[in-house]
């Protein structure tokens, strides 16, 4: 059968850029979906767009479907004939539901008996025929949140449409979907292409758009638009701030990228660098420009969608658009220095955390006590703890953050320092948010974690006690994110601390405003992170079940034993041992006696009990100190040299014998096998 490329785009008036990707890569995902249920072989496909259009390409696309053998068995032989050797109704029925008669009917035998069977070649359909129900079933199902209506149609779509073209090979696939009919005129760029472009031949799609000023690859504009940046950047001697957000964003403004270079005057350089770089990011979409030292400079890129020919006329309207923001920062900041952090503690009493949990201050005022708390555990100073947690929430009241949200905590550290606060509290402000993100830095001095995680923890206990658990993708207060950085915190700063005790010392804090039991419930939630944690590190999952059946609630001390785990799971030994604790635990969980806790050696009578038993008490003693230190991994490695000594007890040894003295004895020799293994984790529970 041939082959032809397909191409599908759908024209529209201006997409949501930061959704643009989203819409195209579903619309691919669908097309892709749609063709292989219909059974329909391509080479590839793969999306393409631009602000004013969703398109997908697929190359090498079957003309048609394979024909196919349909098979229907019927009714069984014993019930499709009476007797008589007369057909029944059953029979009949099914015979005709297929169009034949039963007299028509093929047999199939099978070991388990011969039924009726229905054969049938069926023809498949023609691609071009069922192209125009794929897409429209495509589109429908793009993850809209907020469809529109236009005109006086009721149909919907995310932003109106305008035109429609599918090409397959060189024919014109005729379809109507969303008030568009299919033809080959499609549109240029809205400003540089004044004339109506005509598709010939679907493989030309790119190139023609091309020559009417539209890069229809998404992740080839994407690729411009920073080469251009970085270019820039290199003519002014600096270096572009491009973050991966602000690069996708603009490449999805854009259908025919220009970049040019502003400035504005070096006095706004005494505001906040934060400040500055996020009102350019965030609401003019610029690429600000820093210098080798990574100090902002009063410069910035930006991409346009024009190749004007007055380029200066471009430039200077940008610079002029950018300049109130910078001086709406600059005020702000001079202004916010009029007040001390301090003296803006009471008015967070006039915002809440939450309705049942209290307000800022309230919050406040339990984070700076649980910090104290954290940071006598961890060796950090506690005065300053203790007041970075009263802070940590006042810059919210700045003039600066609430124009330009994302720099809280970012202020917060500058005004402190210009009240005359100290370093710790200053960086503990900016710090007790972090991480943010996944692989986002963590605070940098142990006053700044105690608050980060004082804070995580207050949140994690008080939504949890007035039990508004995550279900599902649904998390307002970000508690999974809370407790993935805890973890992280926890873990990568080495630091010493018990989540049973944190949760306990938090919810102590409450008083009595938690209306549920928290203390189990928020410790095996945060444990519960450690799933997606390890799994993200290629850890597996039975090294993770086999440490997780011990339930260490100190994250550092979890993360220690999963290290030696799997070092342990590559020795030779491990299989055999995690086997022979799978055996133990079993024979243990059958047995209804109570078992010592030591063994009598009186009542070893077997040569390989007599050793095992020996090189178990040497152990015992050895690991004593080993385990007290935490060396989970020199612990393992030493309980790996019981692979001989264990297996030729199991070969050798009843344990099970008639004599209950004797039995017992062996049942407590292996339960303190098993314990010693059990310090570490569940080796039973490891796979081979």
């Amino acid at each position: 059968m041939s082959v032809q490329n397909l191409i599908i785009e759908l024209g529209t008036e201006e997409l949501p850029p930061k959704q643009l990707r989203t819409l195209a890569q579903a619309f691919s995902d669908g097309m892709q979906a749609q063709l292989e249920k219909a059974g329909i072989s391509f080479e590839s496909i793969k999306f393409l767009a631009s602000p004013r259009r969703l398109a997908v390409s697929v190359t090498a696309l079957s003309t048609g479907q394979s024909d196919k053998i349909v098979e229907k068995r019927g009714p069984a032989i014993s019930s499709a004939f009476d007797t008589d050797g007369n057909s029944t109704k059953a029979a009949q029925g099914w015979a005709r539901s297929n169009g034949i008669t039963v007299e028509q009917a093929e047999r199939l035998k099978t070991d388990k008996g011969e039924w009726l069977l229905f054969k049938a070649e069926v023809k498949g359909l023609a691609t071009a025929a069922l192209i125009p129900a794929m897409v429209e079933q495509s589109l429908a199902k793009l993850p809209i949140a907020k469809p529109m209506r236009w005109g006086n149609n009721t149909m919907q779509f995310i932003r109106p449409t305008k035109t429609l073209a599918i090409l397959f090979g060189s024919d014109l696939i005729d379809a109507q979907i969303l008030g568009c009919k299919s033809d080959r005129i499609i549109r240029g760029h809205r400003f540089h292409c004044d004339k109506e472009l005509i598709l010939d031949h679907a493989d030309n799609y790119v190139s023609l758009l091309r020559e009417g000023f539209v890069i229809a690859d998404h992740d080839e504009r994407k690729a411009l638009v920073k080469q251009q940046v970085i270019a820039a950047a290199n003519i002014e001697n600096g270096v572009a701030d491009i973050d991966e957000d602000l690069l996708e964003e603009v490449s999805s403004i854009v259908e025919w990228p220009i970049t040019y270079v502003g400035s504005f005057e070096d006095k706004f350089l005494e505001v906040p660098a934060e400040a500055l770089i996020y009102t350019m990011k965030d609401n003019q979409k610029y690429f600000p420009l820093l210098d080798n030292d990574g100090k902002l400079m009063a410069r910035f890129i930006f991409v346009s969608n024009i190749d004007s020919k007055e380029p200066q006329q471009v430039i200077s309207g940008n610079e002029k658009v950018v300049r109130p923001r910078l001086a709406d920062a600059e005020f702000f900041y001079n202004q916010d220095q009029k007040v001390t952090l301090e003296s803006r503690i009471d008015s967070l009493e006039s915002i809440l955390f939450q309705k049942q949990l209290g307000t800022l201050k309230e919050k406040s005022q339990r984070i700076a006590e649980l910090a104290k708390i954290i940071a006598l555990k961890i060796g950090a100073n506690d005065l300053d703890a203790h007041r970075a947690g009263m802070l940590c929430k006042t810059d919210l009241m700045t003039d600066m953050v609430l124009e330009f949200p994302d720099v809280q905590g970012v202020m917060g550290m500058y005004y402190a320092s210009f009240d005359g606060e100290t370093e710790d509290v200053a960086l503990a402000l900016n710090e007790q948010y972090m991480p943010r993100f996944a692989g986002d830095q963590l605070p940098g001095s142990l006053v700044a974690c105690a608050v980060a995680l004082a804070d995580k923890f207050d949140t994690l206990v008080g939504i949890f006690g007035i039990g508004q658990v995550p279900k599902g993708d649904k998390d307002p207060f970000a508690l999974r994110r809370a407790a993935i950085g805890a973890l992280r915190i926890m873990v990568e700063k080495d630091l010493d601390l018990d989540l049973a005790e944190l949760v306990e010392a938090s919810a102590a804090l409450y008083g009595d405003k938690l209306t549920s039991e928290v203390n189990i419930s928020v410790v095996d939630f945060i444990l519960g992170r450690f799933n997606a944690w390890y799994q993200d590190q290629n850890v597996a999952t039975d090294i993770v079940k086999a440490v997780m059946a011990r339930r260490p609630t100190r994250p550092n001390d979890f993360n220690k034993r999963i290290e030696a785990v799997t070092a342990f799971r590559a020795l030779e030994a491990s299989k055999p041992l995690a086997a022979a604790n799978k055996r133990v635990g079993n024979i243990l969980a059958k047995t209804e006696e109570s078992i010592a806790d030591s063994v009598n050696a009186s009542l070893l009578t077997e040569d390989a009990e007599i050793a095992l038993a020996n090189v178990v008490a040497k152990l015992t003693a050895d690991l004593t100190s080993v385990f007290a230190a935490s060396d989970y991994n020199q612990a393992l490695t030493q309980l790996a040299e019981l692979q001989v000594p264990v297996d030729a007890f199991f070969d050798n040894v009843m344990v099970m014998c008639d004599d209950q003295a004797v039995k017992l004895n062996r049942l407590a020799l292996l339960n303190i096998l098993r314990n010693q293994f059990l310090n570490v984790a569940d080796i039973s529970l490891l796979q081979g």
